[in-house]
């Protein structure tokens, strides 16, 4: 299980977008909000089941400290059976001492490092990337709820796709068997 945080802000993505010809597309937003919805998400392989999931955790307004990750570990081991291998980067809040100390007293978690400054090696990441480029580009939300509410649609339709969860497994170009 691949484990990784990320933040969608008020701000939109700009991208390319296509519109009639001698109409500018105008891209409203709000100025000096910077609200988020921070979010931790863990994209898991099954050695027994084939299809990948995606698992996500959303907090308004708060950046995932050790707290936000305990919760998401405990929900995660409650939800899965087995052991459980997790993979992750070295976020201070992986290495936090309240964490460190939850994962001795966890005999079905095991934990691997990435290596430092390889976020392409993290299959979340391309989600991430999927999510701030496909679904939420080119729109700027007006309130907090609505963009956590477009959050979780567009990561929602995502988690239903396996294809989609499989290719974002397959760009980090690891030998992962799927």
């Amino acid at each position: 299980m691949f484990i990784d945080e990320t933040g969608f802000c008020m701000h939109p993505t700009v991208r390319r977008t296509w519109a009639p010809r001698g109409r500018t597309p105008v891209l409203r937003q709000r100025t000096r909000h910077y609200q988020r919805v921070s979010t931790i998400g863990a994209l898991s392989l099954s050695p027994r089941r084939r299809r990948p999931n995606w698992y996500l955790a959303f907090h308004n307004d708060r950046s995932i400290r050790q707290e936000q990750v305990l919760a998401f570990l405990r929900q995660l081991l409650r939800h899965l059976r087995g052991p459980v291998i997790v993979v992750w980067d070295r976020l201070k809040a992986h290495r936090g001492r309240q964490v460190r100390e939850y994962l001795a007293r966890q005999p079905r978690l095991a934990v691997e490092f990435l290596p430092a400054y390889a976020p392409e090696l993290n299959p979340n990441e391309y989600g991430w990337a999927f999510l701030k480029n496909g679904p939420l580009a080119n729109w700027g939300p007006e309130r907090l709820d609505e963009l956590r509410r477009r959050v979780e649609a567009a990561a929602g339709q995502a988690c239903r796709r396996p294809d989609l969860l499989r290719g974002f497994v397959r760009a980090t170009k690891l030998s992962i068997r799927l």
